[in-house]
């Protein structure tokens, strides 16, 4: 078996159940795997199909919690910013100049635009995850939180931190928490996809569909068995955990050991 389906498919079954424990975690530790085999914009696009897929599966087990209200006042400017955030991904994606490039012994780095960016988002959200307290008095503004998540979701697929962190200021149960923010992330992958589609469709075509679908089966296990142990694990332990991977992950970028565009 080639390399790329064993990464992914692990990659694939860790990160989807982390989702369960933290609220987010499939697409921003999905994408670097990807990032291995396939060009950065490329990867990003091959994510959220895979994010939108598991997203679909679990919108179908908890559909009926939804709180209407929320998913409208947060979903609707997500919609419309990670449109413009997925158009501003193809436009970095065409950038040819690397940003910087080093060396290391006999290996060339070479950091691209959109790897740079996408690294300090990396780092920015495992902070924020950790520093910015999870619950406070009163209402979140809906708007303002839905525009910057939805934004971020279509340059780089990080949409979860922010939206876990705006949707648990609004007093919903766990079950509403869950299922409203599965609805508003299926939202969101539809929108980036359809910009994706339209600007990388020839790229999207000649892509592996097999790795494609080995992520996708391969996330749909990890939410089964994160279904099956999410009160076994402390989400704090969880939490700590994949923000340091995404430091990790981050720094790689910056580095250039990840994200090259080309």
């Amino acid at each position: 078996m080639e390399p790329v389906y064993i990464v992914v498919a692990l990659v694939a079954v860790f990160a989807s159940l982390l989702t369960f424990f933290s609220g987010f975690g499939l697409g921003t530790i999905l994408l670097p795997a990807f990032a291995f085999f396939f060009p950065l914009d490329l990867s990003v696009a091959l994510t959220a199909i895979v994010h939108l897929s598991n997203n679909l599966f679990k919108f179908a087990l908890m559909r009926k919690h939804m709180n209407w209200k929320v998913v409208m006042a947060f979903g609707l400017p997500a919609i419309l910013m990670a449109i413009l955030g997925a158009h501003f991904l193809t436009l970095l994606g065409a950038l040819q100049e690397p940003l910087y490039s080093w060396s290391l012994e006999d290996h060339d780095f070479t950091v691209s635009y959109l790897g740079a960016i996408m690294g300090c988002l990396l780092i920015f959200f495992a902070f924020f995850e950790l520093v910015v307290p999870k619950k406070s008095e009163g209402k979140s503004h809906l708007f303002l939180g839905g525009a910057i998540s939805g934004f971020f979701g279509g340059l780089s697929g990080h949409q979860g931190a922010l939206r876990s962190v705006f949707l648990l200021r609004q007093g919903l149960s766990r079950e509403a928490f869950i299922a409203s923010g599965i609805a508003i992330a299926c939202a969101v992958d539809l929108g980036r996809i359809t910009v994706y589609s339209l600007e990388m469709g020839d790229r999207l075509a000649e892509a592996n569909l097999t790795v494609l679908l080995v992520a996708v089966l391969a996330a749909f296990m990890g939410a089964m068995l994160g279904k099956k142990f999410l009160k076994k694990v402390t989400i704090r332990t969880i939490q700590i955990t994949v923000a340091s991977l995404l430091v990790l992950l981050g720094l790689s970028m910056i580095l250039g050991v990840l994200g090259q565009t080309s």
